[in-house]
């Protein structure tokens, strides 16, 4: 049986190779994780011992098979959690990512199927980010544009937004900045803010905070027809 810390570095490290190619660096894992790479290097070995986890001198480590099924049934939990915590018990947005974090680890299977048959088995949760299936497949999903990406005049629809840091989710939430939500960028400015217009509204992000937002090209509103 693995331990919930076990799960977490699994959970971690399929994100961060989510996020590139080729192995992982333990640095990476460490700062994900907010540990010192000692701690994580240690971690490394005994998942390699486990054989959950295959390690490359001077290079990473990447999830075997068995080390990704337990990646994405914990990454299934966390985010039907958070889904869960969000639509039913009314909790902020903001707010879901550490409850998740504790419970994702001591729920039963028959929970969590409960879970998803209340919530419709959704396919992403509050911030966009894919939710695994019953199956554990493989996400597949495009890396995406982000909205610091994104040039001046484009009309863009936000996907996903990082859920970490919990100050900018309520800053986003503030300013209408959710998935769904269709925003064209006005300025993009050398000092390091994007200009939007929500609706009529101006909303200024700063460029890292643009840079956690996913965003795709927004569909032409239908026209309505004439009686």
């Amino acid at each position: 049986m693995l331990s919930p810390k076990m799960e977490d570095y699994l959970k971690a490290i399929y994100e961060l190779q989510r996020q590139g190619e080729g192995p992982v660096s333990t640095s990476s894992i460490a700062e994900l994780l907010e540990v010192t790479p000692p701690t994580a290097t240690s971690m490394m070995e005994k998942l390699e011992d486990r054989e959950l986890v295959e390690r490359e001198k001077y290079k990473g480590v990447t999830l075997t098979t068995e080390g990704e099924t337990v990646a994405l049934e914990v990454l299934r939990h966390h985010r039907l959690l958070e889904t869960y915590l969000t639509e039913q018990l009314g909790y902020d947005w903001a707010a879901v990512h550490d409850e998740a974090d504790t419970l994702e680890h001591h729920i039963s299977e028959e929970f969590e199927r409960r879970v998803a048959e209340v919530l419709g088995d959704p396919e992403v949760d509050p911030h966009g980010d894919p939710i695994p299936n019953v199956s554990l497949d493989p996400i597949e999903e495009a890396a995406g544009t982000t909205l610091g990406e994104c040039s001046e005049g484009e009309t863009v629809e936000v996907r996903r937004v990082r859920d970490r840091d919990a100050e900018e989710l309520e800053y986003l939430d503030d300013v209408g900045v959710t998935p769904g939500t269709r925003v064209e960028v006005v300025e993009v400015a050398p000092i390091g803010m994007v200009t939007l217009d929500i609706g009529g509204e101006s909303v200024s992000l700063p460029d890292r905070i643009a840079k956690s937002i996913w965003v795709a090209p927004a569909e032409e509103p239908a026209e309505e027809s004439v009686a």
